[in-house]
């Protein structure tokens, strides 16, 4: 009879109380973001929003890729200096990557800083099939360490996070997942907050926006797909309290990391007036929803937003989380109004450089020290340095052909330019001297510009795939 109420009361106010209730009873999805803070040595919940809704992973299935791999290293099964080689399997896989040839080898330790830092899908499934002989074989790992763990939500199809039905987490399970790195690695735990890596000449910054920026900042891995949204799982520690924080589907790179501020910053002031708020428990006494994972695949990369599956292009979105950030800091300001001091923007802290490091160089190859460290990094410097080179051989051997033909075609260079007057701009000084050699001295150095890359084409077509890599 109560629910039948609204229905036989004549005033539309009748149905507030009834829509009220549905939405606080509702699952929460419909934002489509689910958010967790937890203490990581308790496991006491400070807060969660659709934390046990399931979800698409993306790239934080990383953080069980170097868990299994690392406790493989920690058991004697293997070590860091371990050779790996890249399979083509491996290499086949979509960016973000290194870009490896099948057969470069490289060390467990190298694959797993290339990984964690760069997010590369390449190099997961080179430690996936070192540490369990195939994709499949680790996968069976994960699953059975997931199980282990207590993440009850979670099943694994590949090392990496790209696109697939069966790769399903929760943010409780993900918080799970990094409380176990801290508890059983912590001799490892550095792979999980290196600021950035060198390779040759390219320095790749860590794509968790807090290390370097947030106070305390000290952990985790990112992850996107279209379908999953913005993933970040990030820890930081104040006054020996470290706690840890889980953000799924943030609507781009920049948001992910304001919001993982947001509740970090949030988690640290509360915990003096913990009183005030009702327990939620630890995370593992969370109770899982039943239900499909959202697709965000049209809010994400819908329409003209296309976007790669992959970290990588998160530079190019967060200009346009500036405004909605700073609408859901206002949002948690008034929230927390009167309970905590005032914070800083993190849109503000977040968008500053990071603070000064020294990049970890990687390299192919066996375990190197010294000078032989030093060898092995200017030695991948030069396999990058024609990649610059064929690029600029490749425009000027473009224009080759134009100054070359204009004197075999004398009669033709008239209607070319008429037709194509931007392209044979750069040609027409080295066709004017041949109808007029005494304008020709003031000119000398163009024959010597188109003289200048002698037969570099092959080398060109050689390193333009190797420039994709990057």
């Amino acid at each position: 009879m109560h629910l039948l109420r609204p229905l036989l009361c004549k005033s539309s106010l009748c149905w507030v109380p009834l829509i009220a209730a549905l939405v606080i009873l509702a699952p929460r999805v419909a934002q489509a973001e689910a958010l967790l803070v937890v203490e990581a040595d308790t496991g006491k919940v400070l807060q969660a929003d659709n934390a046990t809704y399931p979800w698409y992973p993306a790239s934080v299935t990383k953080l069980m890729t170097a868990y299994v791999t690392l406790k493989a290293v920690k058991d004697g099964r293997m070590s860091l200096d371990t050779l790996l080689t890249v399979s083509p399997v491996a290499a086949s896989q979509s960016p973000s990557k290194m870009g490896f040839r099948p057969g470069t080898q490289l060390t467990v330790d190298n694959a797993l800083k290339m990984m964690l830092v760069k997010s590369a899908n390449d190099m997961a499934v080179v430690l996936a099939e070192g540490v369990g002989g195939s994709i499949d074989g680790f996968s069976a790992q994960m699953n059975q360490t997931a199980q282990r763990l207590g993440m009850t939500q979670t099943s694994y199809v590949n090392p990496n996070g790209l696109p697939a039905d069966g790769q399903i987490t929760s943010a409780r399970d993900l918080a799970i997942l990094a409380r176990a790195i801290i508890r059983d690695l912590p001799e490892y735990e550095y792979f999980v907050h290196i600021p950035s890596i060198r390779y040759g000449r390219k320095v790749t910054q860590n794509f968790n926006k807090l290390i370097g920026r947030y106070p305390g900042a000290d952990g985790f891995k990112t992850g996107f797909i279209c379908a999953s949204g913005y993933n970040l799982v990030a820890s930081a520690t104040r006054n020996g309290k470290r706690l840890i924080a889980v953000v799924l589907g943030a609507s781009s790179g920049q948001m992910r990391a304001v919001r993982a501020a947001q509740l970090l910053e949030r988690g640290f002031a509360n915990n003096s007036l913990a009183w005030l708020r009702p327990s939620l428990g630890t995370v593992e006494n969370l109770v899982p929803i039943d239900a499909s994972p959202p697709n965000l695949r049209d809010e994400m990369c819908g329409g003209k937003r296309k976007r790669p599956q992959s970290d990588e292009d998160e530079d190019t979105v967060a200009s346009n989380a500036g405004g909605s950030a700073s609408a859901g800091e206002s949002a948690i300001t008034f929230y927390t109004a009167g309970l905590q001091p005032p914070m800083a923007k993190p849109s503000e802290l977040l968008a500053a450089a990071p603070a000064p490091s020294e990049p970890i160089p990687v390299y192919t190859g066996p375990t190197k020290t010294g000078p032989a460290l030093i060898a092995a990094v200017a030695a991948d410097s030069e396999m990058q340095t024609p990649r610059r080179k064929g690029k600029k051989s490749q425009v000027a051997a473009a224009k080759k052909p134009d100054t070359a033909a204009a004197p075999k075609t004398a009669a033709k260079p008239a209607t070319s330019t008429h037709a194509n007057a931007k392209p044979d701009a750069a040609a027409k000084p080295a066709g004017k001297p041949v109808a007029a050699t005494d304008k020709s001295a003031a000119k000398p150095a163009k024959p010597k510009a188109a003289a200048k890359p002698t037969k570099p084409a092959p080398k060109s077509t050689e390193a333009k795939p190797a420039a994709s890599r990057s």
